[in-house]
């Protein structure tokens, strides 16, 4: 008797996901009166970083987009001038403030990490609102974690964010007049356009709640991926289990008891502690995204569900080789989505300085 194969799940890259949004991308840019001006700031000697710059750079050139990039610190030991070797993330700060001041440089992407997650953080809002393509700063943040998806580009200049909820329906994609669609992170929107491609998005049910019914684990809640991401599906319907090193929660999203007049909050995720362990995480989990900055890390394919979907978000290899043989499917990375969301950023920005000079 003939043995049966086993029937391995789809690997899925990154470039057929790509491919409709380097296409809207590169028809908004055919639409621009000026070339808008990406800089990149590199301060450090991390491969990785340099890696991600040079990466940032092709893209942008492919497509007819200014990238300039600045290196400052130890990333100028690459110049071989014979100066002194500069610390890493030296004049850093300066850099991005210059930038901020340029009024011929429309986005601002440094290349993190640079001194470790308080620091950066400092750093990551320095940056110009106005320049934000990544999308880090606390207003742009505020609004993902309180699943406000517009924004009036004047209240940028305020100093705190605000509560009040624009007068919009929920269910609905348009932004209303005087409004724009608030900047988001580019790697988590970035997996949450491979999910939605994926058919992990169930596009008949309303906008905002398009990931009810999924079950989701994110692997890491660093606050420039994990965190937000697991917020941004838990807001899109998603029960979210986010596992760090030391604990793990579950978001939920928080019904809304409030009439639509009386509304003052976005009805948004909740985070409740759990008991619950990784392998009883993943083994209840319609997906599995994995973004451990470690070439050790490896989620457990014995621990899957059968039939999940699997994303893999950091630059090592998070899950071991045979995922496929409990994955329906798996993409081993975002990058290419990542560096197009960062761009439609860099548009929407340019958006944001007509609606505001209006």
């Amino acid at each position: 008797m003939a043995t049966s194969q086993i029937r391995k799940g789809l690997l899925l890259k990154a470039d057929q996901i790509a491919t409709p949004f380097h296409n809207e991308v590169q028809s908004s840019l055919a639409q621009c009166l000026r070339k808008p001006k990406l800089v990149g700031i590199l301060a450090t000697s991390s491969a990785p970083s340099k890696f991600y710059a040079e990466f940032t750079r092709r893209q942008c050139e492919k497509l007819g987009v200014e990238f300039v990039l600045r290196k400052t610190g130890a990333a100028e030991d690459d110049l071989g001038d014979g100066a002194p070797k500069k610390e890493e993330g030296e004049g850093v700060e300066e850099a991005i403030i210059e930038a901020n001041e340029d009024d011929s440089i429309d986005g601002i992407m440094v290349y993190y990490p640079i001194f470790g997650a308080r620091q950066d953080h400092y750093l990551q809002q320095i940056v110009s609102p106005f320049k934000d393509v990544e999308g880090l700063h606390f207003k742009f943040h505020y609004n993902l974690y309180h699943n406000i998806r517009f924004i009036e580009p004047k209240s940028l200049n305020s100093v705190s964010p605000t509560s009040t909820v624009i007068p919009s329906e929920t269910n609905s994609e348009t932004p209303p007049p005087g409004t724009v669609k608030s900047i988001l992170p580019c790697t988590p929107l970035a997996i949450v356009k491979c999910l939605e491609h994926a058919g992990v998005y169930n596009k008949i049910l309303p906008y905002g709640d398009r990931a009810y019914g999924k079950t989701i684990t994110v692997i890491n809640r660093s606050e420039v991926v994990g965190r937000p991401l697991a917020a941004l599906l838990a807001n899109d319907g998603a029960r979210v289990f986010s596992v760090d090193i030391d604990s793990i929660q579950e978001y939920t999203k928080r019904p809304n008891t409030e009439t639509a007049t009386a509304r003052r909050y976005n009805p948004h995720h909740v985070v409740h502690p759990t008991t619950q362990t990784l392998e009883q995480c993943l083994g209840a989990s319609d997906v599995v995204i994995s973004a451990v900055p470690s070439a050790d890390y490896k989620v457990r394919t014995a621990w899957l569900k059968d039939g999940c979907v699997c994303v893999n978000v950091s630059g090592e290899k998070n899950f071991e080789e045979d995922v496929r043989d409990k994955a329906s499917l798996y993409v081993p990375a975002v990058g290419k989505v990542t560096i197009l969301m960062l761009l439609r950023n860099l548009l929407r920005l340019q958006q944001y300085d007509a609606k505001f000079d209006a």
